[in-house]
């Protein structure tokens, strides 16, 4: 029979993995390459990690130079990405959500 010490650790683990949304471990490697994968992706919009707001402001000056056909563009690449991002959000919300309050 376990003591109160072992279900005080295993309540806080459980705890942890609810506020984490599973294991440690598991929840560390997603964010890892969750994090490498947008880092690429902003890397390729000229983003600089040492000097984010200088990053963040060159991209809106380029954008504002290229005109408002720098708007079309963000609009397909908008319309593109919603076209994954929207339907698997509400399949998410769908079958992921509990029944009932």
């Amino acid at each position: 029979m376990p003591n109160d010490d072992t279900r005080n650790l295993r309540a806080s683990h459980d705890s942890l993995s609810r506020f984490l949304g599973g294991s440690p471990l598991a929840v560390a490697f997603r964010l890892i390459l969750l994090s490498t994968l947008v880092g690429v992706m902003l890397a390729a919009i000229g983003f600089d990690p040492w000097n984010i707001v200088q990053s963040i402001r060159l991209l809106v000056e380029r954008v504002w130079d290229l005109g408002f056909d720098a708007i079309n563009g963000l609009w397909r690449y908008f319309l593109l990405g919603a076209v994954i991002v929207i339907p698997i959000w509400l399949l998410s919300r769908l079958f992921g959500a509990p029944r009932g309050r």
